[in-house]
């Protein structure tokens, strides 16, 4: 009789994240003064879906209280978390809660590209890392750093390294002992060694990243 190979955990569930930490820092030590210096590491769930990627867009290049600030207006506007039901808001009521104009359109390419049945996210969500990025940025106004958190924090995806991530190339530069912040291509082969763990160690850096900014704010 065969054995089924067991499933990878997702990462939304503290047991999920704590085993892809004990493989992650078996396979690189240099992570465990990372993980001894922040204790437990939990995992940041958002909706699944539209309303998912709606919260993404929403707190792109705009600080976390900035974002939800405005997200707690944007959730309550009417129809605003249905895609067919955005597409009949009006510019106006969108931006009236903080989106810019750039938002409001990109949101709205992604709502009509649901409504199409052009974008399958539940579909997307399941696709390998690399193969479901590529298919999320062919999208208007979405980039790398919206597809990775995307599916890092929506989709609970296991291998995804949002490596243009400026905290995360922070936390790298202290974390890791380098000389210099590592570029967006080093971060990318930095992380390449971590798959298939790579969403968390992403976790780990930002929770460093937090920890590192309290205690030593004039580093960052």
């Amino acid at each position: 009789m065969t054995e089924t190979a067991p499933q990878t955990p997702t990462i939304d569930t503290p047991e999920g994240v704590a085993w892809h930490l004990g493989h992650l820092t078996g396979r690189d030590p240099r992570l465990l003064p990372m993980l001894e210096a922040v204790g437990a590491v939990m995992p940041r769930v958002n909706p699944k879906g539209f309303a998912g990627m709606a919260k993404v867009i929403c707190g792109q290049q705009i600080s976390v209280q900035s974002a939800a600030a405005i997200w707690g207006r944007f959730s309550v506007i009417e129809g605003a978390l249905d895609p067919a039901r955005y597409l009949d808001l009006t510019e106006e009521t969108v931006r009236g809660s903080g989106f810019s104009r750039g938002k409001f359109l990109t949101l709205r390419a992604v709502a009509e590209a649901v409504a199409a049945g052009e974008l399958d996210l539940e579909h997307i969500d399941a696709l390998p890392g690399e193969e479901a990025v590529a298919r999320l940025v062919a999208l208007k106004g979405i980039g790398p750093w919206t597809a990775e958190v995307y599916l890092l924090f929506c989709a609970a995806h296991p291998d995804i390294f949002p490596a243009g991530d400026l905290a995360l190339l922070k936390a790298a530069h202290h974390g890791l002992g380098l000389d210099a912040r590592p570029t967006i291509k080093e971060m990318i082969g930095l992380a390449r060694e971590w798959s298939p763990h790579r969403s968390a160690a992403a976790l780990l850096f930002w929770r460093y990243f937090a920890a590192l900014k309290q205690r030593e704010s004039s580093l960052l």
